[in-house]
């Protein structure tokens, strides 16, 4: 495999994750990135089925 410099994985070790941390600490978001992330993750959460309860619902 030859290194790309490029995500090859979805996991990432907890050494780059505290990386991209420091990295990013103390940067802001401007107002449409924050509503694009919003409206962004509204729509998924649309997508994940709500738990069903184990009442049964009697007829």
């Amino acid at each position: 495999m030859k290194n790309t410099n490029m995500r090859q994985f979805r996991e990432l070790s907890d050494e780059t994750k505290a990386k991209i941390s420091m990295a990013m600490k103390g940067k802001s978001k401007s107002f449409t990135h924050k509503e694009k992330i919003s409206n962004g993750l509204r729509d998924y959460w649309k997508t994940i089925p709500k738990k069903p309860t184990n009442e049964k619902v009697e007829e």
